[in-house]
């Protein structure tokens, strides 16, 4: 019986360390500029890939619209817009994705990753097809 009930700690803790891994929920981004939390983005699993959308825009009107994205995405409202797409699992890290910064319209690589023993912090990574590249710290939201 102690061993059945050793076991079910150790498979509850377990589940727990899993999930607390995981990039599934909201995130706070950050302005690179001025440093103020500027949007919550909500990162979800579809196919097997992961895609984010931004929730909340937290530094503009919520029925802003991305003027300088190009097709399906032009003129559409920021919320509830895909800016990351299609981030396939890869070891310990998510990548050979795209994501899509709404100032100015275009689209990089993206990857993201946890840095050991943060799971709250998300790093976040486009990278320019000149292999210039940029990260970001995403903060959990909610937690």
């Amino acid at each position: 019986m102690k061993n059945l009930f050793a076991l079910m700690i150790f498979c509850v803790l377990f589940v727990a360390q899993l999930s607390a891994q995981s990039p599934l929920g909201t995130w706070k981004t950050i302005d690179d500029n001025t440093g103020e939390a500027k949007s919550h983005i909500e990162i979800y699993e579809q196919g097997g890939k992961l895609n984010g959308k931004i929730a909340k825009l937290l530094l503009s009107p919520p029925d802003k619209i991305c003027d300088k994205c190009t097709g399906k995405k032009k003129g559409k409202k920021l919320v509830g817009m895909d800016i990351l797409e299609d981030l396939s699992t890869h070891k310990d890290y998510w990548k050979n994705g795209t994501i899509m910064d709404p100032e100015s319209g275009k689209e990089y690589g993206c990857s993201i990753w946890f840095e050991e023993g943060k799971s709250n912090e998300l790093k976040v990574r486009g990278k320019h097809w000149t292999g210039i590249y940029r990260t970001q710290t995403w903060y959990r939201v909610g937690e």
